[in-house]
């Protein structure tokens, strides 16, 4: 409704410029007609009022509202978003920042019962019982496993897709195949310390508090991808490449290999969302 609002006003006070410009314009085509100015005194005030018009229209195209969903990664929650979802939101933009089950604000979920298509599940039933569309989904580290497989289920409602320092798997492929571990414990896979993912110091204890274990079957889960991601018309790839990871740089250099896609690096922690807010949001607003 406040967008809506907001539109009508933008629209009633650009239709109300066109009205003023126009009589000023009206006004001072008969002086030139008259011989009351010359020509060349009406062609500067004719520039002046198409600026005036121009500047509302450039405007409105530059706040489009959009529709972001976006996804956390392993032993991470919703709230890891909040910085960049306050920004977009501030921007008159949707923003989403689904909690998958058995980690954040879901970890009160039994381990035993979650694995990779719960967590893709949990994202795909935010956009379709929500009604959205055209959504610019956003998936980081793990939760590049999680929005391929939501691209598989619902390519039509996906307008934008993007890789945050995240894995990109190809058929076949679980979490568990980017690991040079040999076994993982069950039911979940307890979380590394902050400092694993390079946080700032400053967020460090704070990330710390929230770090949750995950479940272990959505690392072992072996996902079934046709590749439906790759027929999305917009496609970022983000690398922080301050956090190694194999599996990250070898999704870049396709990435960046392929005309279709847009890269970019960021020199920050692998927890980009908290280390550099405005950076990404800028960085996303500009994309989407």
């Amino acid at each position: 409704m406040y967008q809506m609002r907001v539109r009508v006003e933008r629209t009633v006070s650009l239709r109300r410029k066109v009205s003023v410009i126009g009589c000023v314009l009206d006004r001072e085509v008969k002086m030139a007609r008259s011989g009351r100015i010359s020509r060349r005194q009406f062609l500067p005030i004719g520039a002046a009022a198409a600026a005036q018009l121009a500047v509302p229209v450039r405007l409105r195209a530059q706040t489009k509202a959009r529709t972001f969903v976006l996804v956390h990664g392993a032993w991470h929650g919703g709230w890891c978003w909040r910085r960049v979802a306050d920004r977009l939101t501030a921007k008159g933009h949707y923003v989403l920042t689904p909690a998958l089950s058995g980690v954040g604000e879901r970890s009160h979920l039994k381990p035993e019962d979650i694995d990779l298509m719960t967590q893709v599940n949990d994202v795909a039933g935010e956009i379709k019982w929500r009604d959205l569309d055209d959504v610019v989904l956003v998936g980081h580290s793990y939760g590049g496993m999680v929005i391929t497989g939501v691209a598989e289920q619902m390519r039509e409602r996906i307008g934008a897709i993007v890789y945050l320092d995240a894995f990109q798997p190809s058929d076949g492929q679980a979490l568990a195949d980017f690991s040079s571990r040999t076994s993982w414990p069950e039911p979940v896979t307890l979380a590394p310390p902050a400092s694993y993912f390079h946080v700032n110091d400053k967020d460090a204890a704070w990330v710390q508090s929230k770090l949750t274990a995950h479940p272990t079957q959505c690392f072992t889960q072996k996902l079934k991808v046709a590749g439906a991601y790759q027929s999305i018309a917009k496609k970022l790839y983000i690398r922080a490449p301050l956090f190694a990871q194999k599996g990250f740089d070898q999704a870049l250099a396709r990435c960046r290999a392929d005309h279709s896609w847009q890269t970019a690096t960021v020199t920050c922690g692998h927890d980009v969302m908290i280390d550099q807010p405005a950076e990404l949001t800028a960085m996303l607003e500009r994309f989407a």
